[in-house]
């Protein structure tokens, strides 16, 4: 590695982490209690809530798991960029509105707030179920995104895989204990604009150095025919049409999920959202196809093998080779900071949504209602440090364990817990007024449960274990935590009679 290299890479690396200390550092003294911890105050306006949302919702996987899936797959990887653009169409247009509406009604400052004032749940069973839901696949979530840490300085730096990870994780946490989400909002706008930036801008100079984008088609179809194909190397098949569903469907966890919905709690006020709703979907759509374009342009210029042998497991290293390879010394450090700032505005706003259900959610609404908001702030820090070393724990066995692992697979294990568990009842919640406190708690019980189930059990399965395994384990466990969560509220007669009054809320 030239030494030149190497000093623009540390450059950027170096600059990108100061970065996020002083907006830390600068949210600290603005940060005044415990509304300012998790929400922020109720203050963004929409370039914040856009580009944060849009910031967590992609992380580690965008960056490495996404480019490394257009590598592989070719254009089948756009059926993820279809699924997000619906996903988070969906939560814009159809349901923001409305949640916010209902959360400044009801004062909330977490979703669970929100869940127990909509169900007028007394007994805290939803406050429970959501805490711990959160804190076990936030856990895993966050631990996926410490180990693309840890992958992403290995590849770019040649660094010891274990001292990045650690790297990533300190400054996270430095900046998320000082800030809260306020700091998190923040960098979240910084590191959203450096991601769609470097997404955006790639695709176009590597096309450049090849000829054009014709001159990456017709390759790839002398690489392998498949890879312009959106059925796959068998054609439309049950397994490949599963396949198909099961990548459009990641975008279920766009409506509902905790961390991205806090954002719409943090909003200073409805009229911010037709504005955010345009910046969310221009940013998704650019942003996602670029991420497969790298792919596709990478695997025509780095690897043209249908063996796939020179871009690493699940083709996670070929946007870090496409910029070595394409771009000049002095922006490839900025290209690490864009790698990384995927990871990290994903694992602050993770941490935040944990550290609440933890603080705000159990410790003060379940076990210690007498506690003022003002004394929980330092606990909050407290139990964010706890929560980040937990999930630091899971990310080093997981690298020991599972060596050839990849970033995306891992990523949507975490995700499809947390949609599973809170996206049909938000939305039931949201638009249908039968909906009832016991209907909830069976909902989110069930999704909780489903997800380990259809990834270990039912995918395993003789003759239909393959469409399972194709479909992923998202789909249907978001089926049947809605369908539960519908059958057990038509059911709950009591539970509809105490839902007096809920049309003419949902209504405003």
């Amino acid at each position: 590695m030239a030494d030149g290299t190497l000093t623009w890479k540390l450059i950027g690396i170096v600059s990108y982490l100061t970065i996020l200390l002083v907006i830390g550092i600068v949210a600290s003294r603005r940060m005044k209690d415990l509304r300012e911890y998790f929400a922020a105050g109720k203050s963004l306006n929409f370039w914040a809530v856009a580009f944060s949302a849009r910031a967590t919702g992609e992380s580690a996987w965008l960056l490495l798991g996404l480019t490394g899936m257009g590598a592989v797959l070719g254009v089948r990887a756009f059926w993820v960029v279809l699924g997000e653009v619906i996903g988070v169409g969906g939560a814009w247009l159809l349901m923001s509105r409305r949640f916010k509406r209902l959360t400044d009604r009801y004062d909330s400052i977490t979703v669970p707030d929100y869940l127990e004032s909509r169900f007028r749940d007394q007994s805290h069973y939803l406050r429970i179920v959501s805490a711990a839901a959160l804190v076990v696949f936030v856990t895993i979530y966050v631990s996926a995104q410490i180990d693309a840490t840890g992958k992403a300085f290995e590849m770019f730096l040649n660094w010891n895989y274990y001292a990045g990870a650690l790297v990533g994780f300190a400054v996270v946490l430095v900046y998320i204990t000082s800030g809260g989400f306020l700091a998190v909002a923040w960098s979240d706008v910084f590191q959203g604009a450096l991601m769609f930036f470097g997404l955006v801008t790639l695709p176009l100079v590597a096309a450049q150095t090849t000829g054009g984008f014709g001159t990456v088609f017709n390759g790839l179809e002398k690489i392998d025919p498949s890879l312009l194909s959106l059925a796959g190397p068998s054609g439309w098949t049950s397994i490949s049409i599963a396949g198909a569903i099961g990548l459009s469907l990641i975008g279920l966890g766009f409506l509902g999920s905790p961390q991205i919905f806090v954002r719409f709690i943090a909003m200073r006020s409805e009229k911010e959202i037709p504005k955010g709703t345009a910046v969310a979907i221009v940013w998704t759509l650019l942003a996602d196809s670029g991420a497969v374009l790298v792919g596709m342009i990478g695997r025509f210029l780095l690897d043209p093998n249908p063996t796939l042998t020179k871009l690493g497991s699940g083709g996670e290293n070929v946007l870090p080779m496409l910029v070595e390879h394409t771009m000049p010394a002095v922006l490839i450090g900025l290209y690490i900071a864009i790698v990384l700032s995927a990871i990290m505005s994903t694992v602050d706003s993770l941490l935040v949504v944990a550290s609440s259900a933890c603080v705000r959610d159990w410790y003060q609404k379940v076990k210690h209602p007498e506690l003022p908001d003002d004394k929980l702030v330092g606990i909050s820090r407290k139990a964010t440090v706890a929560l980040a070393l937990v999930a630091l724990l899971v990310a080093m066995g997981v690298a020991i364990t599972t060596p050839n692992r990849t970033i995306f697979w891992f990523v949507i294990f975490g995700w499809s817990g947390i949609a599973a568990t809170f996206c049909p009842t938000i939305i039931l919640s949201l638009f249908w007024s039968k909906m009832t406190g016991k209907g909830a708690l069976a909902a989110m019980v069930t999704g909780f449960l489903a997800v380990p189930i259809f990834k270990f059990g039912v995918a395993n399965l003789p003759e239909i274990g393959p469409i399972f395994k194709a479909l992923e384990e998202l789909p249907p466990s978001f089926a049947l935590s809605a369908i539960v969560g519908i059958l057990v509220s038509l059911w709950d007669k009591a539970g509809q009679e105490k839902m007096q009054g809920i049309a003419e809320e949902l209504e405003g």
